[in-house]
């Protein structure tokens, strides 16, 4: 797949990082120059500088060719410009954004965005999904700088298709916060089965992230 990816904060450069070692063509796009440099001096090639909202560097980026965009820059307004254009003028087949104030998420949606990601609900889930013996993730968890992103898809004749949240043998540090299907974002609670061709999005310590993998019957490396 390629995907290209708006904003250059620390949401696009992780998921940028993360969608690159899963082997997919990336393009992680960022307007402020000085952000722009001190990436690629870790990406190399998988960053642009360039502004996701102006229809000239969208041509340059291969939004025509792109499987999906996705907006993660801190306004909203640039974020709907950018999925509505990649819809309307270059029949992008799958656009997601970040809504940075939860109150524009039923907008989004009626104007035609796939996925949006809310960042309120998604710390809000941390809060009150209860984990392993009955725990809750601490907020402060996220601070200590070791957490991944992980997208993990579920493929056919998986050994999780079918299961429960609730079922899988989780790493100490890794929570399921997502499950992207048809297109829509699902918060998970402990009852929710997997799908086949469901797009699982998790935290992971960095160091666990095998092991969370193994236990979706998928490798790493």
């Amino acid at each position: 797949m390629y995907i290209i990816i708006v904003g250059g904060g620390n949401v696009g450069y992780y998921l940028a990082k993360t969608l690159f070692a899963a082997k997919h063509e990336v393009l992680l796009l960022e307007k402020d120059r000085l952000r722009y440099r001190t990436i690629s001096e870790e990406l190399g090639e998988v960053v642009m500088q360039g502004d996701g909202c102006q229809a000239d560097q969208q041509l340059e980026a291969g939004f025509g060719r792109a499987d999906a965009v996705v907006a993660v820059t801190g306004s909203d307004d640039d974020n709907l410009v950018v999925c509505q254009m990649a819809k309307m003028e270059y029949n992008v087949p799958r656009t997601i954004s970040r809504i940075n104030d939860p109150r524009n998420e039923k907008l989004f949606k009626k104007l035609g965005i796939d996925a949006t990601v809310s960042s309120t609900k998604i710390i809000y889930n941390l809060i009150e999904q209860e984990v392993g013996g009955g725990e809750v993730i601490p907020l402060a968890a996220l601070n200590r700088g070791n957490i991944e992103i992980v997208e993990i898809e579920i493929r056919k004749n998986s050994i999780v298709a079918g299961k429960e949240v609730k079922s899988l043998a989780l790493p100490a540090e890794a929570l399921i916060i997502s499950v992207i299907r048809d297109g829509h974002a699902i918060l998970p609670s402990g009852e929710t089965v997997f799908a086949i061709s469901d797009s699982v999005i998790a935290l992971v310590g960095a160091d666990k992230e095998h092991e969370l993998r193994i236990v979706f019957g998928e490798n790493s490396d």
